[in-house]
């Protein structure tokens, strides 16, 4: 038994790694070209962008792409700072009460016992299936009769609530033990102490992936902008950099769309390279038992 645990997970390099290299390397390297062109493209000059045949690696970097996209931000009526400040305020907003509705909510359903709490959770379970175009005008009628249209929580309210962090949140709190909560409650812990003394600290790791599928839904959101809000200053970077690309058509937008498209790709990877040890964690053990 040891000579096959060590045979299959072994602390160095073994022959029996190789075929399992040979399958993923591969798989990995294609996986990884559309981020490496996506990087490539925002800093090709124009002659590369239209270049016959297409090239996938710059050979002439250029910041020229940026420099345009900087042009004609200040060209417009409202600073790009004020696109900036938006997403950023309405993204930590919304990430931070998600993640303390989605906590408290899995910590409820999973640790404690309230009547209707099976039809809720199977609600949550439907609402996974249901994408956002599906319910926008329900949020429309919702967010109007509330009056906050043109406000910043019609962006925050309809991304708070995000089933599948539940989901995958709950899966890890029904792993921690009903004894430990049970000592605690015997050592005059009441629930919110249990919840934020002994639940938080031990679901990290799917806090941080929950983190990860919130932020990437509010920073890549234009649905808010576009049917919620009407005041231009109050729209986010989303909105204004998609705008931008369909305003800046013809040879001279291209290299401003490939600019923007990077800007917009970047924070979603660098909090996913920071957060995926916790992310790999969660979805290996949110289906065990």
């Amino acid at each position: 038994m040891a000579l096959k645990g060590r045979h299959i997970n072994p602390k160095r390099f073994d022959r029996g790694q190789i075929k399992i290299l040979l399958i993923l390397l591969p798989l990995t390297l294609f996986m990884a070209l559309p981020i490496v062109f996506i990087i490539n493209h925002a800093f090709k000059p124009m002659e590369e962008l239209f270049a016959f045949p297409p090239t996938f690696f710059v050979r002439n970097p250029t910041l020229d792409n940026f420099t345009k996209l900087m042009k004609f931000s200040r060209s417009a009526g409202i600073p790009l700072s004020r696109y900036v400040f938006n997403s950023l305020a309405v993204t930590v907003l919304t990430v931070g009460l998600s993640l303390l509705l989605t906590t408290c909510a899995a910590f409820a359903f999973s640790k404690i016992k309230f009547r209707g709490r099976a039809l809720m959770l199977q609600i949550n379970q439907i609402a996974i299936m249901f994408v956002a175009t599906a319910v926008l005008i329900p949020r429309y009628m919702v967010i109007s009769r509330m009056g906050l249209i043109d406000t910043i929580f019609a962006h925050v309210l309809p991304l708070v609530a995000m089933p599948v962090a539940l989901f995958l949140v709950k899966q890890f709190v029904d792993q921690v033990p009903d004894s430990l909560i049970e000592a605690a409650h015997l050592d005059g812990a009441n629930d919110f102490q249990v919840y934020w003394q002994i639940i938080l600290p031990i679901i990290k790791p799917a806090i941080a992936t929950a983190m990860v599928l919130v932020f990437q839904q509010v920073w890549t959101n234009m649905e808010t902008s576009s049917y919620f809000i009407n005041d231009e200053s109050m729209k986010t970077m989303t909105f204004y950099m998609n705008t931008l690309v369909n305003a800046s058509n013809g040879v001279a937008g291209q290299g401003v769309s490939a600019a923007a498209s990077l800007i917009m790709f970047v924070p979603n990877l660098v909090l996913f390279i920071i957060c995926q040890s916790s992310v790999m964690n969660t979805m290996a053990t949110s289906g065990i038992k």
